[in-house]
């Protein structure tokens, strides 16, 4: 059988508020984003595994700041003094860990920042002292913010994530589609993306509609 061309359009993926789902796996690291201005230091970190939303969250709170969003492996080219003049994202800090020119960018960051009272959030995948960060004042101002921490979704919100992903792409999968993929898929947003993702491009490449046999298929080909 012919299959049909695709086409790999870009997903643009609703980043505001109103897009983001409170869940008990998140509440607590949203509750401590709201409240920069109690954050110690005027820093905060925002950890939790891939596709958990930090990405999401990052948006919605630069937005809210009116600040700037720049990933850690620019810093070293990044204009330091200027950068913090506002408020600031910092996201894919343990990106930097073999670059001591993005961490001393970093260091001079942390300070000028605080000097201007104005909050500075970073964001990595684990701990921040599993960030294997060399350079060690970096490290002790990094130990001293807050930690606000995305955990594994639970039912409820692993299959809005899912709903999320489908919506995105502007896809509309069958009724029982979602329920079957949260019985089946790892319990993360990366499984989660991965999954909608493959369903979207089988779906293309086959002319099939998003039904629980694409979705049983798709799972079979990933496992």
């Amino acid at each position: 059988m012919n299959q049909q061309l695709s086409f790999d359009l870009p997903v643009v993926p609703a980043l505001g508020r109103d897009n983001f789902m409170i869940a008990p796996s998140n509440a607590l690291a949203v509750a401590m984003m709201e409240t920069s201005q109690n954050w110690e230091g005027g820093k905060l970190i925002l950890c939790g595994p891939e596709g958990s939303g930090k990405t999401h969250l990052s948006h919605v709170w630069a937005g809210t700041h009116d600040g700037q969003i720049v990933s850690a492996m620019n810093l070293s080219d990044a204009d330091i003094p200027t950068l913090a003049q506002a408020a600031v994202v910092v996201e894919d800090v343990p990106n930097i860990a073999a670059n001591s020119d993005a961490q001393t960018a970093l260091f001079h960051l942390h300070n000028l920042m605080r000097m201007n009272q104005n909050p500075l959030l970073m964001t990595g995948t684990g701990t921040p002292n599993h960030w294997g960060l060399n350079l060690p004042d970096l490290q002790s101002r990094i130990d001293a913010a807050g930690v606000a921490t995305l955990e594994a979704p639970d039912d409820t919100l692993l299959g809005a994530v899912i709903a999320k992903q489908f919506s995105d792409r502007q896809l509309m999968p069958r009724p029982d589609v979602i329920p079957f993929l949260v019985l089946r898929i790892d319990r993360s947003f990366a499984a989660a993306r991965e999954v909608v993702c493959a369903m979207d491009g089988h779906s293309l490449a086959r002319h099939k509609p998003l039904t629980r046999a694409l979705a049983s298929q798709v799972l079979d080909n990933l496992g």
